[in-house]
């Protein structure tokens, strides 16, 4: 396995967990009939923190379909090195650092954290793109 699939692979189980805090508030807050059901205008909203991270999660999946297919491409070509390690893991622990931070309700660190992300990405790009 690249290590480009590797970092891709724990980005993936990491995105895929995301979730798990903000529906264990919503399970506390609305209880688990609440949780099951459909949402309405009336529900109980969720703790500000929940909110965040269901904020921050989405903005993990979003980020993640540029992300995924960079990381492919540069395995799928060959073209990785420590370089394209290094920003694949840039990536992964950026994004774990922006949910997080976001989660926690940090304003600037959220974007630093975002930045580390984009650059980790940037650096696939400019690989495909022979910049690098």
């Amino acid at each position: 396995m690249s290590r480009e699939i590797y970092w891709l692979a724990l980005t993936l189980g990491l995105t895929l967990l995301f979730w798990v805090p903000y529906v264990l508030n919503r399970m506390i807050v609305r209880g688990i009939g609440g949780t099951l059901a459909n949402p309405k205008p009336t529900d109980t909203p969720l703790s500000a923190w929940a909110e965040r991270a269901k904020t921050a999660h989405a903005n993990a999946i979003e980020n993640l379909a540029v992300f995924a297919p960079a990381a492919l491409a540069v395995h799928m070509l060959g073209a990785g090195d420590a370089t394209t390690a290094f920003g694949c893991a840039l990536y992964f622990f950026s994004r774990l650092a922006h949910f997080v931070i976001y989660t926690a309700g940090i304003p600037v660190l959220r974007t630093l954290a975002f930045v580390g992300g984009w650059a980790g990405t940037a650096i696939l790009v400019a690989r495909l793109l022979g910049w690098l």
